[in-house]
């Protein structure tokens, strides 16, 4: 199953964006409401390899499961 990045909680650090092997971690076009330019993680490309979780230095920001509800698209 895919993770999640909480699009509210995402603070544009970007260091999940490197650190994935199948390049499934995209930008949003918009900010989230803490102002905040915010990623999103491809469902259909994700492999669930967990790295995204490791390497986020924001708590809570990714989930270990898909969650759209709480994940904006680009």
């Amino acid at each position: 199953m895919p993770h999640s990045i909480v699009s509210d909680i995402c603070e544009g650090v970007s260091k999940c964006v490197q650190a994935c092997p199948v390049g499934c971690i995209k930008p949003a076009e918009f900010r989230n409401n803490k102002g905040k330019n915010f990623f999103y993680i491809d469902f259909m490309t994700c492999i669930d390899c967990g790295v995204c979780l490791q390497v986020c230095p924001v708590e809570g920001a990714v989930l270990n499961e898909e969650r759209p509800d709480v994940q904006k698209q680009g």
